[in-house]
């Protein structure tokens, strides 16, 4: 955040940042908590307007403040969630103002199932879908509130009143109530009852839902006022960071601390289990002491050996060994039988390497542990501001209720900012001086320190009958990431008979996390690559060997036509070039996808150049946010397609930064991405992922096209394509 008069760093206060971060927000959940903070701070408390539910307050202006329980990382659910509010309390999208709420996740979190009260986590494209019913119940009962509050007024039975947007009409006299003058007298009823779906709006009603509005987050971004906590400056404020442990598990022993303890502007150095920690006035003094420090690694951790690529053969022995048993994630029929019966069987394998999340803004936090270490205050950028704030508290040994955590917008997240690990670090530094301490990961910290897509062996047999039948389908996935690997291994949409599914997992001792889709990524490339690999050596066009296996699936199988009919599959490629088609399913979603690449033989490199995708995500809240999702995890699919390889020697990731680790520049996306959003009045659907997995399968079944020959090591690097061009 910038000062105006000066472009240096400005000094914020406590009282100017919780202003503009909302923290009145909390008036709802405690009563008189902003209050109070304000005056403290020697400032007027704000008007808070009425809180009409949890979800919702209102001011006499007629300004609706929509609290927003889920994190804000570009994808949009920020105004997602709160169209879906104003939606059915029928309030006029200009009057509505979006505020992060409380994060406090019994009242504002979400279930698995779609109930709310629950974790705070933004994750596995779970937002809009999870939460749809319950805020649009949220919704019925702020405008039952409304109407509640016009009938007292007017005494006038509340089944006589309607709405229109912003406003309470009451159509046998005449008159009309904003809802802002409403604001000026409104009290909570003394129970709010549960509103029935069948009083909610019909979808022929909507005026929000369904219809692209300006993302609310936007002018913020483009004017450089949202803030980010990186942004975050508070007074007292000291920088910290660590170096981390070369090799997941090693323990440090600081060889050198005298020396150390020299470096200008240093305040102290804290012995962490993974680490040494340093605290400094400046960042660029806490990095210039990094830089001085001699350590020595403790040996014996159990990733101290692992190399990835050597990995690659044991996977490999795990994934055909016939007696081996992991954890079956699919069955039906008999697969084994139903091979040893077949008269054709293709037995293939694919790789796919760690990937790393490669989020913009580097991993950081602000925290503030109090003088007496009794509480704290927080300003993180976390997918689960719940799991942060609560990691403080477990950190510091305090009650969750004693920590104040304050979200930011975050520069992109992809499943690593669901972890707390980072949080907790400064919240252990700053409970060592009991000062705040903002913490910053370099790229190089989250590279060398990251926690990854983990790495996969795949093993896929399919059986034919001397009808040319498909009678059996066994895939076998082994590698290292636990709970990580299965997702999306079953494509429920074919008709697959007698399937066994499984994944044999071992734990190397590196760090794996959820990634975009998680194993949906490596595990579609897998499937929809041996399809197209199957349907050339039955002799049959791709696109009419998956409308055989669709059969009895008609949903489905209208995206993927849409998809072909968008690509004008069929029709002569343009000179070198050739197209490839994959169909997957993530989060409720169903998505087909179709690549154009050409190939330089003598370079290995591969171009995109268009590419066609159709989906069903049942109701699209922000068709127009639906498609930008959409282009931009094509993108990010073909970026960790073509380039994006985190690889292990000894333990140690062999990558520091993007030089080494290359992400799609802009010169070479794709020069068109065609979208197409399939109506649907199904319940919706996750987005945020839906495209990326489809990038694989779709640019191998390219490259099989064009040449003839498979890519079956994820990413297509120029030297993994020659390979396979001279194989």
């Amino acid at each position: 955040m910038k000062n105006q008069k000066d472009n240096t760093q400005a000094q914020i206060s406590r009282r100017q940042f919780l202003a503009t971060a909302g923290t009145i927000t909390f008036a709802v959940a405690t009563g008189v908590f902003t209050a109070r903070l304000f005056e403290e701070e020697g400032g007027v408390a704000p008007s808070d307007g009425s809180p009409i539910t949890a979800w919702v307050r209102l001011d006499k202006s007629g300004r609706i403040t929509v609290f927003n329980p889920a994190a804000e990382m570009g994808q949009g659910s920020m105004t997602a969630l709160a169209a879906i509010i104003a939606e059915e309390m029928d309030a006029d999208w200009a009057d509505v103002h979006i505020e992060f709420s409380p994060i406090e996740p019994d009242i504002y979190g979400l279930q698995w199932g779609g109930k709310l009260g629950g974790p705070m986590i933004t994750v596995g494209s779970r937002t809009v879908r999870g939460y749809y019913r319950g805020l649009r119940h949220a919704g019925a009962q702020a405008r039952y509130v409304l109407l509640y509050n016009a009938a007292e007024k007017w005494g006038v039975p509340q089944p006589e009143l309607t709405t229109e947007p912003s406003a309470v009409i009451h159509p046998a006299s005449g008159r009309r109530m904003s809802y802002g003058e409403i604001a000026a007298f409104a009290k909570a009823p003394a129970d709010i009852p549960d509103i029935p779906e069948a009083q909610w709006k019909k979808p022929e009603q909507f005026r929000l839902i369904g219809h692209s509005l300006p993302r609310f987050d936007i002018p913020a971004k483009v004017d450089g006022s949202a803030m980010y906590s990186i942004d975050i400056q508070v007074p007292g404020m000291v920088y910290a960071a660590i170096s981390r442990s070369p090799v997941n598990g090693a323990k440090p022993e600081l060889l050198n601390e005298r020396d150390v303890r020299e470096t200008e502007g240093l305040i102290d150095i804290v012995r962490l289990d993974h680490g040494i920690g340093l605290l400094a006035e400046t960042f660029e003094q806490a990095l210039k002491a990094r830089k001085n420090l001699q350590i020595r690694w403790s040996e014996g951790a159990k990733a101290q050996s692992y190399d990835s690529q050597e990995a690659f053969e044991r996977y490999r022995e795990m994934a055909h060994d016939e007696k081996a048993k992991g954890d079956v994630a699919a069955s039906e029929g008999d697969a084994a039988r139903a091979l040893q019966s077949a008269v054709k069987i293709y037995d293939l394998e694919y790789r796919n390497d760690f990937a790393y999340h490669a989020q913009m803004e580097p991993l950081n936090a602000v925290v503030s542990v109090a003088p007496d270490g009794k509480s704290a205050e927080a300003w993180v950028g976390s997918q689960a501001p719940d799991t942060a704030r609560r990691a403080i508290a477990e950190t510091l040994g305090i009650d969750f209720s004693q920590v104040k955590l304050h979200p930011c917008y975050l520069g992109g997240g992809f499943g690593r900012r669901s972890m707390a690990d980072y949080v907790e670090e400064a919240a252990i530094l700053s409970n060592h001086i009991r000062r705040p301490v903002k913490l910053v990961w370099t790229r190089e910290d989250d590279v060398q320190y990251g926690a990854f897509r983990p790495i996969f062996f795949h093993r896929l047999r399919a059986g034919f009958d001397k009808e040319g039948k498909l009678t059996a389908w066994n895939h076998i996935i082994a590698g290292t990431g636990g709970g990580l690997l299965d997702s999306g291994a079953r494509p429920q949409y074919y008709t697959l008979p007698n399937l066994h599914i499984e994944v044999r997992a071992v734990d190397e001792g590196v760090r794996t996390k959820h990634w975009r889709a998680v194993a949906h990524g490596p595990n579609k490339f897998a499937i929809e690559a041996f399809i197209d690999e199957i349907a050339a050596g039955q002799g049959a066009d791709p696109l009419e060997f998956r409308r055989w296996l669709m059969k009895g699936h008609p949903r489905e199988l209208r995206v993927l036509e849409e998809a072909a009919r968008m690509a004008n599959w069929g029709s002569p490629e343009r000179e070198g070039r050739a197209r490839g088609l994959a169909f997957i399913e993530r989060s409720g979603a169903y998505a087909a996808g179709v690549a154009e690449i050409s190939l330089d033989r003598d370079s290995g490199q591969i171009r995109v150049h268009r590419v066609w995708a159709a989906l069903d995500a049942g109701v699209v809240v922000q068709p127009d946010n639906a498609i930008a999702q959409m282009e931009g995890g094509i993108v990010m699919g073909i970026s960790s397609v073509l380039l994006e390889s985190i690889t292990f020697r000894n333990g140690k990731v062999q990558q520091s930064n993007f030089h080494d680790y290359p992400i799609l520049r802009m010169a070479d996306a794709p020069e068109s991405i065609d979208i197409s959003l399939i109506p649907s009045q199904e319940p919706p659907a996750g987005i945020g992922e839906a495209s990326l997995p489809l990038m694989g399968g779709a640019i191998a079944n390219a490259f099989l096209k064009l040449t003839g020959k498979p890519l079956r090591h994820m990413p297509f690097t120029p030297e993994r394509v020659l390979a396979a061009l001279e194989g």
